[in-house]
């Protein structure tokens, strides 16, 4: 199936220019200038901050059964933490909200944001709760199981998001995701609608979606797995395709599907099969997946959220944001672990990616 060539009609736009003036409770990130243009763009994550105690098994054990493994290692996660080392990686300056505990797994996250040029003064202690944790089995062919220990995570609320309002006003996209409690999403989100400021909202791991939260969203972006268990929060029925989620998937259907949802714009992405690009109701593009080995798709997804957030924040569209996303999963699934297999815009024209 070819995918549209014309741009969506006119509507509500997906990002806006620099925002003048912007005012709240504190004081803007000071890692970030406002005298320079054109800059990159800016950023605010509200997520999670994760420890990944990740180990390759031969396979995944079935219940009740024990396999054996390949060496333990820990190293830094957390959706929300992901994104924001993406996204730095190609350029945006990121601000990061979340909570990590004070204990060694927690200096280790605060310190790999800063080393990777995240902003990480929106990140607090949680007192005696300890940092978040997330184990993690992958199999031969790059496939992953997850567990998550939200810790510190499922300490995060609106209060922790209000003291850092001017830094959401003054963003150019903000990032939310479902690893931290729905209080804390729903305020930012609430935050950046007041100021215009595009909301992209990956609802990973899946829970329902309040009508106020899919209102604040500008952009969806979810995979078939979320996709369908999003039509059936909402009641819409219909397939897809000949099967739901199979190769012949019809991307009108999909978008009629999510418009159905109330969801304006979206990306849906598909694995190995690339991503569909949804806006107002109809597909707008169509990008297929790239012919590369996958050794570890963990963090795959959170790298596509990143990178459509950066896109967005620099003034693109939501086409060149998923183009630019193909590149960077299709990078990211060619190297074990999340944050590490990240790559910079340079990586993707040396590995002939997109890179733009």
């Amino acid at each position: 199936m070819s995918a549209p060539s014309t741009p969506p009609g006119p509507g509500r736009p997906l990002h806006r220019s620099v925002r003048e003036g912007a005012t709240g409770a504190s004081s803007s990130p000071s890692s970030w200038s406002s005298s320079s243009s054109p800059r990159p763009a800016r950023l605010c994550v509200v997520g999670s901050l994760n420890a990944d105690i990740t180990v390759v098994a031969d396979r995944f054990p079935a219940p009740g059964e024990t396999v054996g493994g390949g060496p333990l290692t820990i190293v830094p996660g957390g959706k929300g933490a992901n994104q924001a080392v993406a996204a730095a990686r190609l350029g945006a300056e990121v601000f990061m909200i979340g909570l990590i505990g004070d204990d060694a797994n927690g200096a280790m996250l605060r310190r790999t944001l800063r080393a990777e040029g995240v902003d990480d003064s929106g990140v607090a202690l949680a007192g005696d709760v300890s940092s978040g944790s997330a184990v993690i089995t992958v199999d031969p062919a790059g496939e992953n199981t997850i567990v998550v220990s939200p810790g510190a995570n499922g300490a995060v609320d609106a209060e922790a998001v209000r003291r850092h309002a001017a830094v959401i006003r003054a963003s150019d996209c903000l990032c939310v995701g479902f690893e931290v409690p729905d209080s804390a999403v729903t305020e930012a989100a609430r935050l950046a609608a007041d100021a215009g400021v595009p909301v992209l909202l990956n609802p990973s791991p899946w829970r329902a979606v309040s009508p106020e939260l899919i209102r604040l969203t500008d952009v969806l972006l979810v995979n078939e797995h979320e996709l369908a268990l999003l039509r059936a929060a909402h009641g819409v029925g219909g397939r897809l395709g000949p099967a739901d989620g199979d190769d012949c998937v019809d991307g009108d259907a999909v978008a009629d599907a999510l418009a159905g949802c109330g969801i304006r714009a979206a990306v849906v992405t598909r694995g190995s099969r690339g991503c569909l690009v949804v806006e107002r109701g109809r597909l707008v593009a169509e990008f297929p997946g790239a012919d590369i080995v996958a050794v570890d798709s963990t963090g795959a997804g959170d790298a596509v959220t990143g990178a459509v957030a950066t896109v967005l924040g620099e003034g693109g569209s939501l086409v060149d944001a998923a183009r630019l996303a193909m590149g960077v999963a299709a990078a990211s699934v060619t190297v074990a672990g999340a944050q590490a297999s990240y790559p910079r815009r340079a990586d993707l024209q040396a590995a002939s990616l997109p890179s733009r």
